[in-house]
C-alpha cells in the first residue's frame, strides 16, 4: 500500500510558546507532517524535554528547541537567525505565545499591567514578524497569528487581553495587504474554548463539583457541545500554511460555533 506524502515535508515553521497548550499541538501537527519545527519557550528544562521526545516520536520530522523571550528583540532576532542558520530557510512563522491573566476589572487592571500584556501579546509579534519577513518572501512563505474569538466577541473582565487581540486581527490583516507584492500570506486562527492546561487549570480552581460544573459550561458554550482540541488547532495551523495558497488576510475562528445563535447576555447590574 501506497505510504501517502507528508503535508509539511523539509518545510521549516518556527511556532513560538510552543512547548505547551495550543503551540505544543501544532508543534505535534507540523512534526508528524514531516516539518523541521523552532519552537520556543522560556522554561530551558521543559523545552529541551519536549525537542527530545518529539524526534523520538516524530523520526520524518525534526525538532529544535530554543530558549526565547519574546518581549526581547535580540532574542528573537537570534532564534530567527538560528533557524535559517541551522535548516537554511523559512516557510513559515506562527506567533502564538501569549498570557491571558485572570478575570480583572478594569478598575484593578494598573496601565503598568496593560502596557506589559500589549508587550508579550502584541509587540513580540510585530517584530518577530519584522525579523521572518526577509526569509518568507524568499520562499513565498505564510504567517499565521494566534488571535482569540474574543477579538470578535468580547469576554467580561479581560479588557487588556481582549485589546491585544483584537489589535492581532487588525494587524494581521494590514500586513496581509502590505505582503500580498511579495507572495507572502498573513492569516489569524482565533481560537474559542480549546481544551488546555490554562483551562483545565481555571476549572479546578474549586470542588470537584465547581470543576464538573466549570467543564459542562465551556462545553456547552460550542454549539457543538465540547471543547476544541490541541490537535484541532494544529490542524487549521497545518491547512493554513501548507494547502489554503488562496488564503490570505482571514480570520478563521476556531470556535465550534460558540459565536453563533441567541444567548443570555445581560450581566448582572453592578452592586
Amino acid at each position: 500500500m501506497a505510504t501517502r506524502p507528508l503535508r509539511f515535508a523539509d518545510r521549516v515553521v518556527i511556532v513560538t510558546g510552543g512547548s505547551k497548550g495550543i503551540g505544543e499541538g501544532v508543534v505535534r501537527v507540523f512534526m508528524r507532517e514531516g516539518g523541521r519545527v523552532v519552537f520556543t519557550a522560556r522554561g530551558a528544562e521543559a523545552g529541551n524535554k519536549l525537542q527530545d521526545e518529539l524526534n523520538t516520536t516524530f523520526p520524518q520530522g525534526k525538532a529544535l528547541f530554543v530558549k526565547c523571550d519574546m518581549t526581547n528583540q535580540v532574542d528573537v532576532q537570534a532564534m530567527v537567525e538560528r533557524t535559517v542558520e541551522t535548516f537554511g530557510r523559512l516557510d513559515c512563522l506562527i506567533n502564538n505565545a501569549g498570557w491571558h491573566p485572570p478575570p480583572t476589572k478594569i478598575d484593578d487592571i494598573s496601565v503598568e499591567d496593560f502596557r506589559s500584556l500589549l508587550d508579550f501579546n502584541l509587540v513580540s509579534y510585530f517584530f518577530t514578524m519584522k525579523f521572518a519577513l526577509p526569509h518568507l518572501r524568499k520562499v513565498k512563505g505564510s504567517i499565521i497569528n494566534m488571535s482569540s474569538l474574543t477579538a470578535v466577541i468580547g469576554q467580561s473582565d479581560a479588557v487588556s487581553y481582549v485589546a491585544t487581540k483584537g489589535a492581532i486581527t487588525s494587524m494581521t490583516k494590514a500586513l496581509a495587504v502590505e505582503e500580498a507584492r511579495h507572495g507572502v500570506r498573513v492569516n489569524v486562527v482565533s481560537p474559542g474554548n480549546i481544551w488546555t492546561p490554562l483551562w483545565d487549570s481555571f476549572a479546578s480552581a474549586g470542588t470537584d463539583e465547581q470543576r464538573t460544573a466549570n467543564i459542562k459550561a465551556g462545553e456547552e458554550a460550542q454549539l457543538l457541545g465540547r471543547m476544541g482540541s490541541l490537535e484541532e488547532s494544529g490542524e487549521l495551523c497545518l491547512y493554513l500554511a501548507a494547502e489554503a495558497t488562496f488564503t490570505t488576510g482571514v480570520d478563521h475562528l476556531l470556535s465550534g460555533g460558540a459565536e453563533l445563535n441567541y444567548g443570555k447576555k445581560t450581566m448582572l447590574p453592578a452592586e
